[in-house]
């Protein structure tokens, strides 16, 4: 436990960093499952939609620096080649 006021507030702001990320994240993969829902589906409307929330929700995460640069880079390209296969 900490002891020092500026300890506590290191404390409480960690906590809150790691709600929004756990948010950010959970988005994340949530948005990219949506997206392969779409594709199984063939839904050629929803996927243009879908591709773009991915691609910011994958930027975001990436400028946060919750996922490395690299990750981004190989997720959207698999993504975007799933994309053009349909």
């Amino acid at each position: 436990m900490a002891n020092h006021k500026s300890a506590k507030k290191r404390t409480r702001q960690a906590l809150k960093r790691k709600l929004i990320n756990s948010q950010i994240l959970s988005q994340l993969k949530t948005n990219i499952n949506k997206f392969t829902e779409l594709i199984k589906a063939k839904n050629k409307e929803g996927i243009d939609k879908s591709f773009n929330l991915v691609n910011s929700s994958l930027a975001k995460a990436t400028k946060k620096g919750l996922i490395k640069k690299q990750y981004m880079s190989r997720k959207l390209s698999s993504l975007s080649k799933k994309t053009n296969n349909i």
